[in-house]
């Protein structure tokens, strides 16, 4: 069976997000400056081919860890979506 995933992937809280701050800058110059922050992340989604839900969220783990985020600047969230 084919499982759509979605993985969002977005920089620790506690690191700078210099891609953000550089577009809260920009929104600011447009005057918008009602918005206090801005973080910037990865959305990614997956087609896995597996026998069950739980080794579509394995592979997507897995690919998420080895690939798809660096653990030391990045946390990232798996979802199953239908």
């Amino acid at each position: 069976m084919t499982y759509n995933v979605q993985i969002k992937v977005m920089p620790l809280k506690d690191l700078l997000d210099p891609q953000g701050k550089a577009v809260l800058s920009g929104l600011q110059n447009l005057g918008i400056n009602s918005i206090e922050d801005v973080r910037i992340g990865k959305h990614i989604t997956l087609q896995i081919e597996a026998a069950s839900e739980e080794e579509a969220k394995k592979a997507a783990e897995e690919a998420s860890k080895k690939l798809l985020a660096n653990p030391v600047m990045e946390f990232y969230e798996i979802e199953l979506i239908n």
